[in-house]
């Protein structure tokens, strides 16, 4: 079969070829049209010249296998692909606008913005890692942002399905990668950690924030293997002004080893969308890099530069959850909370990397104008935090796995679903009061959160009379009645 010829106006499987976007180093890209598809379409071909780099095609492969099966708002959707036996392509879907890349002549960039931009990206790279992938390459080229203000990764060239053969691991010896992005890990032969694209995100952070790469820009192998013992200079060396939460948020995404960083992209994106509840550690205060004394036991500490065990990307996430329960801070909620408390601590009891949101709703009056006072003259606001964190206290968690809303809202249900939804969160309990002929007509709070939730909904009811039997707290997994 004669090689297809690529040039605007050829037809391959219904497509038409367009005008040439980009020519990159591993692929060009180009625009495409089909009758019977609306959306505007790139064309991705990759380069398999005389004298090409063989990873070209190998990553190509990868890219192929991984776009079509993944889907949402945060990937470009995928139209067709074409294998080398005449012409080998993918058809996603172009997302209009352009990278990251294009902000760097703005670097740095105000602390707000770029605190934003990372909670999208960190959004985004939770909804993959997800889906069982590790995308491997994430920088400012590979990041884009829709109209509608979603973060959308692309290039999957050099990303980890689980499920699916790794042929650049089974294939080449070195790492592949963007050096300056790069995770300590991935130079030990690991790509099956999701916890790599934070250590990414991490330096990307730096960079947009500080104007610096946190280990500089070289290429060599030798040099980055440094990052396995040695840790970046603080930002606030570089930046007086650098806010001490942002700190702690990029020094932990820049920890060398991956159990030192978030657990899951979800419990990022939920730090850099509630700025105020960072739980500051040693880290947000440092002024210099660790001694040279710790950087070399590092340098000889054999855990960190032999290869790592295979990890699971679903059980690491499944061990990770965000968890939200819905607390009652009225009087006569006693018993309730007790149910919800108990609840609460079983499941975080077995679930040690897991984190707990405690919500309450300060309903407002749809036509009355609410005052921010009560009675004996109290903020209510900060009383019912108050009174949230003395709700969790009896669970003894660590700070870093606590934080505490109060959501001002007319419908309480309302409040919480949008709450899970922006979060990411896993699971929700919530209590259902007994019942009552209002509660009937009108449908209750947890029979709405129940029914609407994305995530997993666990409704606990107030013990029963002292005459049931042991060990019926009340929980359920059903919607309350």
């Amino acid at each position: 079969m004669a090689p297809f010829k690529l040039q605007p106006g050829a037809e391959i499987d219904g497509f038409t070829i367009g005008e040439c976007v980009h020519r990159g180093g591993m692929a060009t890209l180009w625009s495409v049209t089909r009758p019977d598809i609306t959306v505007p379409l790139l064309m991705k071909v990759p380069r398999v010249a005389e004298g090409e780099d063989p990873a070209a095609i190998v990553s190509f492969e990868m890219e192929q296998q991984i776009l079509p099966r993944l889907n949402g708002v945060h990937v470009p959707a995928c139209f067709g692909t074409g294998d080398f036996a005449q012409q080998a392509y993918v058809v996603m879907e172009r997302i209009a606008g352009e990278t990251l890349y294009k902000r760097l002549p703005a670097l740095p960039l105000a602390y707000e913005e770029a605190r934003a931009l990372a909670a999208g990206i960190a959004t985004a790279l939770a909804d993959l890692h997800r889906q069982n992938v590790v995308h491997h390459d994430i920088k400012p080229s590979s990041i884009m942002f829709r109209a509608s203000g979603e973060a959308v990764l692309i290039d999957f060239g050099l990303s980890h399905h689980n499920h699916l053969p790794d042929l650049l691991q089974e294939e080449f010896r070195l790492p592949y990668g963007t050096a300056p992005y790069m995770a300590p890990e991935r130079l030990l032969g690991v790509r099956d950690d999701p916890r790599s694209d934070l250590f990414a995100l991490g330096v990307l952070l730096y960079f947009f924030t500080t104007g610096e790469r946190p280990f500089g820009e070289t290429e060599t192998l030798r040099g980055m293997r440094r990052r396995l013992w040695r840790d970046p200079q603080p930002p606030r060396k570089l930046k007086a002004d650098y806010p001490p939460w942002l700190q702690e948020i990029v020094l932990r995404c820049l920890e060398i080893q991956p159990v030192w960083r978030y657990p899951t992209a979800s419990q990022l994106a939920f730090d850099l969308s509630h700025p105020d509840e960072v739980r500051l550690t040693a880290r947000s205060e440092r002024l210099r890099r660790d001694p040279l004394s710790t950087a070399w036991r590092r340098r000889f500490n054999p855990e960190l530069t032999l290869p790592r065990a295979k990890s699971d990307i679903a059980a690491q996430l499944a061990a990770s959850p965000i968890v939200a329960v819905a607390i009652d801070t009225a009087e006569g909620s006693e018993e309730l909370n007790a149910a919800l408390r108990l609840t609460a601590g079983r499941m975080l009891a077995t679930l040690p990397s897991a984190r707990l949101a405690c919500v309450n709703v300060l309903k407002l009056g749809r036509l009355t104008i609410d005052r921010t006072l009560d009675e004996a003259g109290h903020n209510k606001h900060v009383d019912r935090l108050v009174a949230l964190r003395h709700w969790a206290s009896p669970l003894a968690l660590d700070e870093g796995r606590l934080t505490v809303h109060v959501l001002e809202a007319v419908d309480e249900a309302s409040a919480i679903l949008e709450f899970a939804n922006a979060n990411r969160v896993d699971h929700i309990i919530i209590g259902a009061r007994a019942d009552s002929m209002l509660r009937s007509l009108l449908g209750s709070v947890s029979a709405k959160v129940a029914a609407e939730a994305p995530c997993t909904v666990t409704v606990v009811r107030p013990p029963r009379a002292a005459s049931a039997p042991r060990g019926e707290a009340g929980t359920s997994g059903a919607a309350a009645g």
